[in-house]
């Protein structure tokens, strides 16, 4: 998922980090030379990326109807050699 951030209004907010937390965010955006709003914002990005594909994969595992295969079929499907 991307988020064209440039074209829409941003909204602030305000969260509560642990010491050692921030002083790590402090150091990444430092080093990246970027802000650190832009380090959680791309670090939330990531996040939110893993949590959606997690859920599908979860959403998956538990439907009857969606149809399990072996790792031999998929490294055939895959073209691999066994």
């Amino acid at each position: 998922m991307y988020y064209n951030l440039g074209l829409h209004m941003s909204t602030t907010i305000s969260v509560r980090l642990p010491d050692e937390l921030a002083k790590e965010l402090a150091n990444i955006a430092g080093v990246a030379e970027r802000s650190k709003s832009y380090v959680v914002q791309k670090a939330l990005e990531a996040y939110m990326e893993d949590y959606a594909d997690l859920q599908i994969s979860l959403d998956r595992l538990n439907d009857p109807t969606d149809e399990a295969i072996s790792p031999e079929a998929l490294r055939r499907t895959l073209g691999h050699q066994d």
